[in-house]
């Protein structure tokens, strides 16, 4: 069971995660602003 609740809570996490990489982006308001942001992503702004 400890493992299930561990699956689910990842899951859950790489969801938000990528919820929230997505509209961190999509509120870009240029192309150089959208490729500094991909580059903060890249390199672990989301992360923990």
């Amino acid at each position: 069971m400890v493992n299930l609740k561990g699956s689910l809570r990842r899951l859950i996490a790489t969801g938000s995660r990528a919820r929230a990489e997505a509209d961190y982006l999509d509120t870009a308001t240029s192309l150089v602003d959208l490729e500094l942001r991909q580059r903060e992503i890249a390199r672990g702004r989301f992360r923990r």
